[in-house]
């Protein structure tokens, strides 16, 4: 079953790697991922990315991207969709 959800992306370093790595996993999972927003400011960046998926898939991402030391990430999700 389908979960549509926001992800929170708090990036707290500006680390050219670590940015390039966290554009390739968004890359990856670019099939759930149906909207996405970025605030750039002087000494942190936020990401809003609207999500829609199963509950493993959104699981999935939220863990890749909170592997890295200067990324915060949070994730809602809303009631279940029904798949078409």
């Amino acid at each position: 079953m389908k979960k549509i959800g926001v992800i929170g992306i708090v990036i707290t370093e500006k680390d050219k790697e670590t940015i390039m790595s966290m554009q390739n996993i968004l890359g990856d999972f670019a099939d759930i991922i149906v909207g996405r927003m970025g605030i750039p400011r002087e000494h942190v960046n936020a990401i809003a990315l609207i999500v829609e998926g199963s509950v493993e898939r959104i699981s999935a991402l939220t863990g890749k991207l909170g592997q890295f030391k200067n990324i915060a990430v949070k994730s809602a999700l809303a009631a279940n969709m029904e798949e078409n």
